[in-house]
């Protein structure tokens, strides 16, 4: 049996500029981390006693002769593109709900991934992890998804992602002082809206209107090295980091209609009147996650405001996909 735990993401700066067509044509960067709430898949070759092949557990539990019947997308996917022919049986277990922009969905391949090369006794880079994930997702299962969620997956850590022209990829730990990452920590607050969406279809309309949207994109890009900056300084108030988030987030809004909806409008400004500075919908926008930026001292005024949501209390993560357990003979 082998378990793996893949972290789930925070993107601040730059999401949009990790589209291939975008980068493929201008470069692109984001700053991201990785979060201390996990994917977990659970994966082990099913002994022959069974009258199903294949035993995948999920939101639905699934027993089936070949991989064409998975309905999983994703497994279906990995397992036809991987070649496998023993019979599997895989579990999901995750600490937040999927389809809530951290990154879920990417995390679950880059997960399986690792997952199936131990089982098979093959060692997998994070490298291999990150761009293996990126083609199953944007060729295999041809979804409309950027390529940074692949990467904090498998790599983990507060990084700066750069997406290059020929479509390759590299990554830079962000490095700070100890006192100014905590007191980033310190400022940032996640809730859940409680609305769920497909992030490929929003995805969708954002990729559409890629071209039209060059003025949009390019500040993005450049706000991803002034946060930088403005977090390495010794001068700068990290406020000024807040005040990014907000112009960041007015310019996703304008990448597409769906990014936002009234609803979401409406819990934003509810927390701007409670004293955040700053924030986005996390991921592809529609639904999900509410990340916000405030003054540690006016948390509870945000959170009283916000009451109806759900709070999570996280911590940046500083490792990526990891093998938990390992006992490829063990349970055969």
């Amino acid at each position: 049996m082998i378990i793996t735990r893949t972290p789930f993401r925070m993107s601040f700066f730059g999401g949009g500029t990790d589209y291939p067509g975008w980068y493929a044509e201008h470069g692109g960067a984001v700053l991201a981390t990785s979060i201390n709430k996990y994917c977990y898949i659970t994966c082990r070759y099913l002994p022959p006693f069974f009258e199903h092949r294949h035993r995948i557990v999920h939101s639905l539990i699934e027993n089936v002769q070949s991989i064409n019947e998975i309905k999983h997308p994703a497994v279906r996917g990995i397992l036809g593109w991987t070649g496998c022919e023993r019979g599997l049986e895989i579990h999901h277990d995750g600490d937040l709900p999927a389809r809530s922009g951290l990154g879920s969905s990417s995390s679950f391949t880059v997960g399986l991934l690792h997952a199936l090369a131990a089982l098979e006794g093959r060692y997998a880079s994070k490298e291999y992890l990150a761009s293996t994930a990126i083609h199953i997702e944007q060729n295999v299962l041809g979804e409309n998804v950027g390529s940074q969620d692949q990467v904090s997956a498998a790599y983990g850590g507060f990084n700066l992602i750069e997406f290059h022209r020929n479509g390759g990829f590299s990554t830079s730990p962000v490095v700070l002082r100890q006192e100014r990452l905590d007191e980033f920590q310190s400022h940032l607050m996640l809730c859940f809206t409680g609305f769920s969406r497909i992030a490929s279809e929003v995805a969708k309309s954002q990729i559409e209107n890629l071209h039209q949207r060059q003025a949009q994109l390019h500040r993005m890009r450049e706000m991803v090295d002034e946060a930088i900056a403005i977090l390495q300084s010794e001068t700068i108030a990290i406020d000024e980091i807040g005040k990014l988030l907000h112009e960041s987030w007015l310019c996703k809004r304008a990448l597409s209609d769906k990014v936002s909806t009234s609803e979401i409008d409406h819990l934003y400004q509810e927390a701007i009147k409670a004293g955040a500075i700053g924030g986005k919908i996390m991921g592809a926008g529609g639904g999900g996650f509410l990340m916000l930026f405030a003054k540690p001292e006016n948390h509870d005024a945000v959170r009283k405001r916000l009451s109806h949501l759900i709070h999570v209390p996280f911590k940046f993560d500083e490792g990526g996909s990891r093998i938990v357990m390992y006992q490829p003979n063990g349970l055969n």
